[in-house]
């Protein structure tokens, strides 16, 4: 059974003061929903001590959950409003969903690796929250469901993913991180049709995306 304990929350709340006083994260409506989402719930007991620390921590098939800090910054790039329709790539442990449901988006999340998919799905019904999951390649998208008001990989894409451009909203933003070791951290809009414009917010780490592959 999920238990948060005072403890938790003190920890939770003198994160989401570093957030705000050390990173510079502006948005409060992030922070506010990062201060609900219990981050120990995503991470195997034995990281209980270091969950609500400024760091990326490994999990199931050689992947980590990201530092808070970054899960604040690239949702903080989203500009999220209330009952978006947003596309994740990479639902990872579920963390970075559950604060995207805080921020009552509706989500839709995709994950490659099989073992990753269940463990978040399990969490989520714990949570009793209901984002619609997949299993199955992130490259691709969900051509389906689209048009998304916003979409966000929180993996690192060697190139730029064409679909997943094709799959905005006019109006419509894409946070990615793109690059091989390094990835640059980019904010695509996308303006008309055929017309995007694109900013750049620094450099960070991830773990790969991987096209056309599921585990």
């Amino acid at each position: 059974m999920l238990t948060d304990t005072y403890r938790h929350k003190g920890l939770r709340k003198r994160l989401i003061d570093h957030l705000r006083n050390d990173v510079g994260i502006t948005d409060e409506n992030v922070l506010e929903a990062m201060n609900k989402v219990p981050r120990h719930y995503f991470l195997d007991s034995s990281f209980d001590e270091i969950a609500y620390e400024d760091r990326a921590i490994q999990i199931l098939c050689s992947q980590t959950i990201s530092q808070p800090s970054t899960v604040a910054f690239q949702t903080q790039l989203l500009k999220l409003q209330p009952r978006m329709k947003v596309l994740e790539i990479g639902t990872g442990s579920g963390y970075q969903t559950a604060v995207l449901n805080a921020l009552d988006a509706k989500i839709y999340t995709i994950e490659r690796q099989k073992d990753l998919y269940n463990k978040a799905n399990t969490i989520f019904q714990e949570l009793k929250i209901h984002p619609q999951t997949f299993y199955g390649d992130g490259y691709a998208g969900l051509p389906g469901i689209a048009p998304f008001d916003r979409i966000l990989v929180t993996c690192g894409a060697p190139v730029l993913p064409k679909n997943l451009l094709l799959q905005l909203k006019i109006g419509g933003i894409l946070v990615i991180p793109v690059g091989e070791k390094v990835q640059k951290m980019l904010r695509l809009t996308r303006n008309s049709e055929q017309d995007f414009s694109q900013e750049e917010f620094g450099n960070f780490t991830f773990v790969p995306m991987l096209e056309n592959k599921t585990k």
